[in-house]
């Protein structure tokens, strides 16, 4: 009875139907897919990387607290012009008999106080309008901060990938070696290689095992340098999702951006600022009018039913010593220095694109140079492999075509993410980032 038993669950487990509920069956030959961990980070990008390094700047914090002081400065120049209103008592002793309300002992008082500036040469509007001059110029230094900070990350983003792929084409070159000399022993075997050949290519093995260490040890400085500005240790894995540049366009069209660019905007607020410091200070040299208002709500003696007052007035100023006209001429001279900034900054600005430019442009033309130098190295060791099968070339030969060949693929990582970083300085030179 177990022997029935058992044979007939064996039948149902082999049945079609129990194979039809399974789905299909997985061919011996297909690879099985490892499946990805939900904890597995994904590799950061150029963004992130360059969001990570925001949150952790200090300058740029720095920045921040600078747009909150300039906005701590626009109210103090806005309570220039506004009303003031203020609660005052006091309590006055003196040596009174009390015989009269003149001769009283003790003189308490408690009154409301209101002002309001009528007229003051409209020093205060101009405070008022150079507070958010300067409130855009710092705004604007945040901004050109940012994007410099965004140099500094996208530089160390490329560098290390450069070296990552370099050390990538080396292990390949390793590998190549490693097993160009196991040919040539076995060829040795065999009396058709001579030992120096053996003894040749183990030397440039070396060689690019020296350079291999090199590169690694670069790599580890250039992760290092990342993490410092993104604040993530251990960095994680990185990809560039723009591995092509862009096609160029004219350098009439960057320059065009330069009067967009954050920098040059902040100098022109300065500028700005600097006019309205010298409506600041030709308001000194017009006269003052006020109006100040008193509500009592006690008052003893004869002012005692006397319930408010008011008063109007002015105050014209006829001679200081020249203080007035001094900071008068001061403040003239650092509006002409301010505009005289804000005009070499522009300068400076075409001359940055400009020379952005013609560095892409010359690292582009020297990219596409280079690719066409490692097709060819690359036909001409395929070439000497097989010449060298056929005895028509030595070993030497075409351990030379390998050198050259380990030479032009490592130029060509190094010009493309030479040429990679160039436009991102045009970028930023331009006023631009991602």
């Amino acid at each position: 009875m177990a022997r029935l038993f058992l044979t007939l669950f064996l039948l149902a487990l082999t049945s079609p139907a129990a194979s039809a509920t399974e789905g299909p069956a997985m061919s011996p030959a297909e690879p099985l897919v490892p499946l990805s961990s939900p904890t597995e980070t994904p590799p950061l990008t150029l963004a992130d990387c360059v969001a990570l390094a925001l949150k952790r700047s200090e300058t740029i914090a720095i920045q921040r607290e600078l747009i909150k002081e300039t906005e701590g400065r626009f109210l103090q120049a806005l309570s220039g012009a506004l009303p003031r209103a203020t609660f005052e008592a006091s309590k006055e002793w003196q040596d009174g008999r009390e015989g009269s309300s003149f001769t009283l002992s003790q003189i308490p008082q408690r009154k409301f106080i209101f002002s309001q500036p009528l007229f003051s040469g409209f020093k205060e509007f101009a405070a008022i309008q150079g507070s958010r001059a300067e409130r855009r110029q710092r705004q604007y230094e945040r901004t050109r901060a940012e994007q410099l900070l965004f140099t500094d990350v996208a530089d160390a983003f490329h560098l290390l990938l450069e070296k990552a792929e370099d050390r990538q084409a080396l292990e390949t070159t390793q590998t190549a070696l490693g097993e160009r000399i196991d040919d040539l022993k076995t060829r040795e075997q065999l009396g058709r290689s001579r030992p120096s050949e053996v003894v040749s290519a183990e030397a440039q093995l070396r060689r690019v095992e020296a350079n291999l260490e090199l590169v690694r040890s670069e790599e580890t400085t250039a992760r290092q340098l990342l993490e410092f500005l993104t604040g993530i240790s251990p960095l994680g894995p990185i990809h560039d999702e723009q591995p092509d540049v862009p096609p160029l366009g004219t350098e009439e069209e960057y320059v065009a951006k330069a009067k967009d660019r954050p920098d040059v905007r902040a100098s022109e607020e300065a500028w700005r600022v600097a006019q309205k410091e010298v409506g600041v200070a030709q308001g000194d040299l017009w006269p003052d009018i006020n109006v100040e208002s008193n509500y009592y709500t006690r008052r003893v003696g004869a002012a005692a039913g006397v319930d408010w007052d008011v008063l109007l007035k002015m105050d014209v100023p006829l001679f200081q010593g020249g203080r007035a006209v001094g900071a008068l001429r001061e403040a003239m001279s650092k509006a002409r220095q301010a505009k005289l900034t804000f005009e070499r900054t522009q300068r400076e600005t075409d001359l940055d694109i400009r020379e952005a430019h013609a560095k892409l442009q010359g690292a582009i033309a020297r990219l596409a140079a280079l690719q066409r130098a490692l097709a060819a190295a690359e036909r001409n060791f395929r070439l000497q492999q097989e010449d060298y099968r056929l005895n028509l070339v030595n070993n030497l030969d075409v351990l030379k075509t390998l050198q050259e060949l380990e030479d032009a693929r490592r130029d060509v990582i190094s010009a493309h993410h030479e040429a990679t970083r160039l436009y991102w300085k045009l970028r930023v030179a331009t006023g631009e980032t991602l």
